[in-house]
């Protein structure tokens, strides 16, 4: 029905593509014109979106269709552009190759990022910020300046901690074989051998630094990319990574799903639909969002499903030439989204694709009209040297 919000979702389908090749680009005004009555069409017709599973099939076989070749991160360490599968790997060699410039700084990359226990970190690094205490404490003491290896705590606390030895030999403690009272056999030890009250300050900052320490994590690549006005904007060809479902798990749904008979779609009430649209949301790790703006074009960014509206707004004003200037994001629902509003896109329904609609805050646009101020510049140079056409 058309008063059903749902039915506003983007069609997100297996595609039947056909890029026509630009012959020569509109006047502003006619791609303006062009803008307002797709909008006007969307607004009569916005089709649901189908996650079937011959729709994903396909579009593992043919990459050509799809709205975004895939999710890819960025490295903070090198900057390199990953895939999922790529990103542990390279974010671990990264650090490792580290340790000649900076052994101290990769030791505590090494710590955070390489354990994926947060607790057992944790542990670790509180009592190895204890062994510093107690060496600053008693700079003089010889006991406080030797770990021995075979110690209890040592074994199932820190050496458990991948980096968390090579911290130790980073501030300073070096390996030595050293004889224990009451055994014939000699034991290692981690012993610190510089105690000045320099070497003491250091080492307290460097401490510091191990607990202030966070994983190194590739951040996600919005991709962002501009479109020329299309009738094809509310029309999506998700990659296979945007699910959360294997190949099988989508074809076992599927199965499920077709077993179903057309009358018990009939059955349903409003909450019941709401709650499987729900579930359908957590089937997503991403989601791809589109903006139109008042000249048709369209902007596109991969994000996190669980994002928050903010990073949207933020993704926006970082494309626009005039990003300072005031404006609103409309929904597919039309709703007006709150920038202010810490929702994330599942719960406004942006899950796993929609198109929203760009508008400059009327009000503001006056003024600057009235003071004789000229039009806002909408896309950033860069976004429309690589522009594209949706096919």
């Amino acid at each position: 029905s058309s008063g059903d919000t749902s039915s506003t979702t983007p069609e997100v389908v297996q595609g039947s593509s056909g890029a026509r090749h630009d012959r020569h680009a509109p006047t502003e005004g006619a791609q303006r014109a062009g803008a307002a009555a797709l909008a006007r069409i969307e607004q009569q017709h916005q089709p649901k979106v189908h996650t079937s599973y011959r729709a994903i099939r396909s579009q593992v076989n043919d990459p050509t269709t799809l709205s975004v070749a895939g999710v890819y991160f960025t490295c903070p360490l090198t900057g390199a552009t990953l895939t999922k599968s790529e990103r542990e790997v390279h974010i671990k060699e990264a650090i490792l190759m580290r340790f000649e410039e900076d052994p101290v700084e990769a030791s505590v990359m090494m710590i955070h990022t390489f354990n994926k226990d947060r607790e057992k970190v944790k542990a670790a690094v509180d009592i190895i910020s204890k062994y510093v205490e107690n060496i600053c404490k008693n700079p003089t003491e010889e006991k406080y300046r030797k770990i021995k290896l075979s110690n209890k705590v040592f074994q199932e606390k820190i050496s458990s901690v991948e980096g968390s030895r090579a911290f130790l030999q980073a501030v300073g403690f070096i390996s030595i074989m050293l004889p224990v009272e009451g055994q014939e056999e000699e034991e290692e030890f981690l012993v610190l051998t510089e105690h000045s009250s320099d070497a003491l300050e250091l080492m307290k900052e460097r401490r510091d630094r191990l607990q202030r320490g966070e994983p190194v994590r590739a951040q996600l690549d919005r991709r962002p990319q501009a479109f020329r006005p299309s009738p094809n904007a509310q029309h999506f060809e998700l990659p296979p990574e945007f699910y959360n479902l294997t190949v099988e798990e989508l074809q076992k749904e599927q199965q499920q799903r077709s077993d179903l008979v057309e009358k018990n779609a009939m059955l349903r009430t409003k909450a019941m639909r709401e709650k499987e649209e729900q579930r359908e949301r957590r089937k997503y790790n991403y989601t791809l969002l589109r903006i139109r703006l008042p000249d048709g074009k369209l902007l596109q960014g991969t994000f996190y499903a669980w994002d928050r509206l903010p990073v949207l707004f933020e993704f926006v004003r970082e494309s626009l030439v005039d990003g300072w200037q005031p404006f609103e994001l409309i929904s597919p629902a039309r709703q007006k989204l709150q920038e202010s509003k810490e929702v994330t896109f599942a719960e406004c329904n942006l899950v796993p694709a929609a198109l929203i609609t760009f508008a400059w805050d009327a009000a503001v646009q006056a003024d600057i009209a009235a003071a004789g101020g000229k039009r806002p510049t909408l896309l950033k140079p860069e976004l429309l040297e690589t522009i594209q056409t949706l096919s």
